[in-house]
């Protein structure tokens, strides 16, 4: 087959003229803004940080049926509004993996910004985009069609929503684990602008400043407005590299955001926004157990390696109020290159290195209506993807001796059909009832690694395998809801999920064909309660679930003489997984609030259909195996004490302490993700003066020092790496991706 030649070199860099060109409309717009804005109540609340803030009800958009109070949506949602992150120091999506329960947004490790988040022990384990997520994550209603480039930095959010449990009828295909929607804030009617600088360190060293910028308000009275929001931060690298004394993972993002909103009359709403995300840096943070250690900072490389991550994003919104419901229409692009090499042997010598190169855009279309009709409200729609995947990767073994490369080309078209109907039966009992119909094809290129099999720095693939495939699902969703008050919320779900089937872009095993592999189905039962008690003062949320996944994904890692590692995918078996939820708060008085979560998933095969173990059967080891990123227990407690400082001001203090027990990395459980103690803590202070317009913190991150792996992968000693090297005797090869340490940092906001 035919090589195709990718021309992909390394973008050209337009921070400088952006950033020129953003000065520029900011100073254009602040000008003109103040004659706009008188000083009447549309000046925005002060940036006062309190446990009232704190308990104010989110509202969510997890039916797409607008925004609703949490407390009356039949899903476990846990949402974060701007004052929870604030009060959190939220940086990405991994920042708010220790304050949910059995949810782990994790990243993959060996490729800088690829998400392999896992809810409810459902997860992936790979930094192959050709493996399909199991838990969506959504930006402004568009659905990320990749696991790639999704954690980078996040800024100027409304809110964040983690949906756990299935969400198939709404939100599509893979989403088997649950769904997470990232919406940034819209341009405002009245002139705001706001800003903050933070600056962290280390105790061993290393720094990381970052700055952001953001400016609202109206450009035509009445109808339009607009808003431009600036990131950028720098981050010297948090470890110290043993083999040099020079610091490791460093990196600097930089993000701009113009939007704006139209409304033309009192029914039409028109929302546009662009993201311009440029990020670079060194590669995954990687150790060798046998020179390291376990549980340890220590990092000891010869490779530094790289990464380069390009994103670029537009959506447009459109929201009509007719025939007495509303209609709304988003079309989402989304294009992201991800260039990046990782030393996975973790030596100071060269034993394994990898390059990846990603590159994958996207277009999508949602087309929804929802409407009341009396007792029945109705939620109808249809959804159409197209996604274009590129992904080379190459391989270095022995310091060169043995170089390898490949990869694939993917094609990806997807249409949905979906209607959700809810019947008020009663007053205090109501119904749901909803289907998704899924068609998907695939058409792939693939080039399995091996010597001439392809190459990252000249963007070429040398196919020997094309083929197509296509999968069609229909996912129901039965309810039933009671909610004798409104304090109160007690459901019952019944409901199925799909995971779309594929090929893998990581062939290895000679004879092996990269696929298809199947689909995956899920069955998922939960019943849950939602309380709120003391006027509001309290909250709990309880959830109980059991699922039964038929035909599982599992991608098989092992050693392979002559390409590192080899990867094959396949549907293992059957998994049954059943656990429990627990989460509230509860302000004890106006300045003394605390809370916590508790999570308990327990994963067991019931089928298996091929041997995980490698050990040449299919038996009781297999079926004691657990899934990946599935750890049995989570927990922690937060309290937040807010205090009148005299005349000078106000504060704002939170403490947070998370547990993780410890899980597998690898299907066949050899790598372990280390049990985890997580201590954060926040200090806000608020000043009378300037009107409240400015606030001071100082934070810490994982006050304990905990060594956190991210990945974590032992293998069996086949002789691929024995003998001496160029630095003496090599050992096994292992690869563990480590997270940072112990982190203070302070920060100054300003909001007008």
């Amino acid at each position: 087959m035919p090589k195709r030649q990718i021309n992909h070199g390394k973008r050209g860099d337009s921070k400088p003229l952006l950033l020129i060109c953003s000065l520029v409309l900011i100073f254009l717009w602040t000008n003109t803004a103040y004659t706009q804005t008188s000083d009447s109540e549309d000046v925005p609340e002060s940036n006062e940080h309190s446990i009232h803030e704190l308990m104010e009800e989110i509202t969510v958009t997890a039916r797409k049926r607008g925004e609703e109070a949490d407390i009356a949506v039949p899903i476990a949602i846990s949402a974060f509004g701007d004052a929870q992150l604030r009060s959190l120091n939220f940086k990405n999506l991994s920042s708010l993996t220790y304050y949910m329960p059995n949810v782990s947004l994790d990243q993959n490790g060996s490729n800088v910004g690829f998400q392999n988040f896992s809810i409810r022990g459902l997860g992936i384990n790979s930094s192959s985009p050709s493996i399909d997520p199991t838990v969506g994550v959504f930006q402004d209603g568009v659905y990320i069609a990749t696991n790639v480039g999704i954690l980078s930095d996040q800024f100027d959010l409304h809110d964040v929503q983690v949906l756990r449990g299935p969400q198939g009828i709404l939100f599509g295909r893979n989403v088997t684990g649950g769904a997470v929607l990232l919406n940034t804030k819209d341009p405002t009617d009245y002139f705001t602008t706001g800003g903050r600088f933070s600056y962290e360190v280390s105790p061993d060293g290393g720094s990381q400043a970052t700055a952001a910028f953001s400016i609202s308000g109206p450009l035509v009275q009445d109808t339009l407005s607009g808003k431009v929001a600036i990131y950028y931060t720098d981050d010297q690298g948090w470890f110290e590299n043993q083999f040099d004394g020079s610091d490791q993972g460093a990196y600097d993002q930089f993000v701009i955001r113009p939007s704006l909103r139209w409304t033309p009359t009192d029914n039409v709403e028109l929302l546009l926004k662009f993201e311009f995300n440029r990020g670079d840096g060194q590669g995954a943070v990687s150790q060798n157990r046998a020179v390291s250690g376990i549980e340890t900072f220590d990092v000891n490389i010869n490779n530094k390696g790289f990464f380069e991550n390009d994103v670029d994003f537009l959506v447009a919104e459109l929201n009509w109020d007719v025939g007495g419901g509303t209609l709304t229409n988003i079309f989402g692009w989304r294009d992201v290159y991800n260039n990046g090499g990782s030393d996975i042997d973790g030596l100071p010598s060269s034993g394994f290195d990898i390059t990846a190169l990603t590159d994958q855009d996207q277009i999508s279309n949602e087309l929804r209506y929802f409407k009341n009709f009396g007792n029945f409200d109705l939620t109808t729609g249809i959804y159409y993807l197209s996604s274009d995947l590129t992904y080379i990767e190459g391989r270095s073994i022995a310091g060169g001796a043995v170089v390898t490369g490949g990869g694939g080309v993917q094609d990806t078209t997807n249409l949905g059909l979906f209607a959700s109907l809810d019947w008020q039966a009663t007053e205090t009992v109501s119904f749901n009832a909803g289907l998704r119909a899924t068609r998907e094809k695939k058409d792939v290129q693939v080039s399995a690694i091996r010597p001439g099999g392809g190459s990252p720095e000249d963007g070429t693939l040398n196919f020997d395998f094309s083929d197509k495939a296509d999968w069609s699902d229909w996912s129901p969703r039965l309810g039933v809801t009671y909610r004798p008050s409104d304090n109160t919320n007690i459901y019952a779900t019944y409901s199925g999920g799909f995971r779309s089937g594929g090929y893998n872009f990581r062939s290895t095993v000679p004879g092996v064909a990269p696929g298809p592999f199947d689909s995956e189905q899920q069955t998922a039962y939960e019943i849950g309660l939602k309380q709120a008690f003391l006027d509001g003062r309290g909250r709990i949320n309880v959830a109980v679930f059991s699922n039964e996944v038929q035909d599982i994904q599992r991608e098989v890692q092992v050693p392979l003489a002559g390409v590192g590692i080899a990867n094959i995918i396949t549907n293992a078996g059957d998994v049954d997984i059943e656990g429990v939820e627990l989460d509230g708060q509860f302000a004890v008085s106006d300045n003394f609030l605390i809370g916590g979560f508790f999570g308990y998933t327990n994963t067991q095969y019931t089928k298996i259909d091929f041997d995980l173990t490698a050990d040449g059967t299919i038996d009781s080891d297999d079926f004691a195996l657990d899934l990946p990123r599935a750890p049995r227990y989570t927990y922690g407690m937060h309290i937040v004490l807010d205090a009148v400082l005299g005349d000078f001001g106000q504060s704002s203090a939170r403490l947070n302490w998370s547990h993780r027990d410890s899980a597998f990395n690898t299907d066949d459980n050899r790598g372990v993700y280390w049990e985890v103690d997580m201590v954060d803590f926040n200090f806000i202070v608020t000043p009378n003066a300037w009107d409240q317009r400015f606030s001071f913190s100082l934070y810490g991150r994982n006050l304990l020092n905990e060594a956190n792996n991210v990945n974590d992968a032992i293998f069996p000693d086949i002789g691929l790496f024995g003998g001496d090297g160029p630095a003496g005797p090599r050992p096994l090869p292992t690869f563990t991706a480590i997270g940072k340490g112990r982190v203070i940092g302070a920060e100054v906001r300003y909001e007008y």
